[in-house]
């Protein structure tokens, strides 16, 4: 039996990283977090912002509804005011269906 070595996982990312795990500009980052409370991430000695993954998930579900959903930075707000878990739980599905619908197409792909 094969031995998988497990992935080590950071705890904290620099806002380079988040940016680039979005496709934006990491001043991007840095006015939503002035403009949403749910963005706080810890800022080290220096004064660089170091992102957790629950930060991300934050920015996650902010990009969703901005750049993916097309809502207003206000609209995004009221949103996320209402019912955050709600936008979450939407996303996840959508996440599962997409894995769903790539994996038929990869299996279509290989019938033909």
């Amino acid at each position: 039996m094969a031995y998988k070595e497990k992935e080590i996982e950071k705890l904290y990312y620099s806002i380079g990283e988040v940016a680039e795990q979005f496709n934006v500009a990491p001043s991007l980052i840095r006015f939503w977090e002035t403009e949403f409370d749910l963005i706080q991430p810890k800022k080290n000695r220096k004064g660089n912002r170091q992102f957790t993954k629950e930060d991300i998930d934050h920015v996650r579900t902010i990009y969703h509804l901005v750049k993916e959903k097309g809502f207003t930075l206000q609209g995004a707000k009221e949103m996320l005011k209402n019912d955050t878990q709600s936008v979450r739980d939407k996303m996840d599905l959508l996440d599962s269906l997409k894995k769903v619908r790539a994996f038929m197409v990869e299996v279509r792909e290989k019938l033909s």
